[in-house]
């Protein structure tokens, strides 16, 4: 009998994490995002996703790597994704600080490693208790406009 109640039980605990094993994985506004959380991202280090155009680059300081969770329970997608964004945005501009950049260009989506281009949307994957975002781009010193 106790054997039997074991193997219910597992197999109730085996089921119920599959009904919880959501992986979204879905594309968002980057537009809609940085304006979420009003302060969150500092505007002392440009930000230039994908392609889009900035001042000529003065020097190159490295591509770096972002890969930020965050607790999406009872959040909904658009929610967790966002605040995780803004999380990643944070440490690339922190990165920037660090190694003596003013900006982070060709910003991009890293999602499972599969890289996307995009000025306008970023990956996120979301599940039911973890959302995720992974950027990767380029610190420099933009030179100053004229």
């Amino acid at each position: 009998m106790k054997k039997l109640w074991m193997l219910s039980v597992l197999c109730a605990a085996f089921a119920t994490s599959h009904a919880f094993a959501r992986d979204s994985i879905n594309t968002y506004p980057v537009g809609d995002a940085l304006k979420s959380e009003p302060g969150k991202v500092g505007d002392d280090i440009a930000l230039y996703f994908a392609d889009q155009p900035h001042p000529a680059v003065q020097k190159s300081l490295g591509q770096f790597a972002t890969n930020k969770k965050t607790n999406a329970f009872g959040k909904s997608d658009v929610q967790a994704c966002q605040h995780v964004f803004l999380s990643a945005v944070v440490e690339l501009q922190e990165r920037a600080r660090k190694e003596g950049g003013n900006a982070v260009i060709n910003i991009k989506s890293n999602y499972k490693n599969e890289l996307r281009a995009s000025a306008t949307e970023f990956t996120c994957g979301a599940g039911a208790v973890i959302a995720g975002v992974a950027l990767v781009g380029d610190v420099v010193t933009l030179k100053a406009a004229k």
